[in-house]
């Protein structure tokens, strides 16, 4: 059997997408979001490794990843799961999401549930509830992050440099030349940094626009040239591979 994935935009600010699946067997290779990655898992349970360090996603648990760290997932039975993806500014404090991504709050759980069976009806009674849920994160996550030192390491200037420029992206040579380091060491640095090479980064983060242009309702070849793919097939072939469908499936009504 199949997955069965539904994913929408809802009218709630700060929140770019609703995803829900049911996996019966499925691994996603390691990648990372733009966005905060809120998760439940209703059945089943999900092992995952977030920063070089494996966790599991649990039924009890709500589980919260930051965004722009790498994390992979890979079903441990049969599966079924409910993910937010909140914009970036919502919260701070990657450090401490990294440090513990899974929380054991069965208030903040049922609050995230009665979200998502309001977000099939009232645009105003959820975004009500995403305000409670959102200041209960922050509590969890504690004081912001302290600020950035004055001079990034290498690595995070290409991700800038990347995030900049998509869904078009410099060639590696035209990336060293910009940011006066050797191709060579630009991948190594990256790929210590983040535990993901810099291509692979880029191609997460062009899935993520594709997903985006799909639920904007862009028919899946036009999605592909927006978000940067050679064509509808290439689009396919990593789609499949992170979410276990074809891009024309995803975001049909449910």
């Amino acid at each position: 059997m199949g997955p069965e994935i539904t994913a929408w935009r809802p009218n709630v600010p700060g929140i770019h997408e609703v995803f829900h699946a049911r996996f019966t067997t499925h691994a996603y290779p390691s990648h990372t979001h733009d966005a905060w990655t809120l998760l439940l898992v209703d059945d089943g349970a999900v092992r995952y490794d977030l920063d070089r360090h494996e966790h599991g996603a649990l039924r009890s648990l709500v589980t919260l990843l930051p965004p722009g760290v790498p994390h992979d997932g890979r079903s441990v039975r049969p599966f079924r799961k409910r993910v937010l993806y909140l914009a970036s500014d919502t919260l701070t404090g990657v450090g401490a999401a990294v440090d513990h991504p899974s929380l054991a709050d069965p208030l903040l759980r049922r609050r995230i549930h009665q979200l998502h069976e309001s977000l099939h009806t009232e645009d105003f009674e959820a975004q009500s509830r995403f305000a409670l849920i959102r200041d209960r994160l922050r509590q969890h996550l504690g004081a912001a992050e302290p600020a950035a030192p004055v001079r990034q390491s290498v690595a995070h200037r290409l991700r800038d440099l990347l995030d900049a420029r998509l869904p078009d992206t410099p060639t590696l040579d035209e990336a060293a030349a910009e940011l006066e380091v050797h191709p060579v060491s630009l991948v190594r640095a990256f790929s210590r940094e983040f535990g993901i090479p810099p291509h692979r980064y880029v191609t997460g983060r062009r899935l993520e626009l594709a997903r985006r242009h799909l639920l904007a309702n862009h028919p899946a070849a036009e999605a592909a040239t927006l978000a940067g793919f050679y064509d509808q097939a290439h689009l396919t072939r990593h789609f499949r591979r992170l979410l276990g469908i074809g891009p024309s499936r995803y975001g049909l009504p449910r």
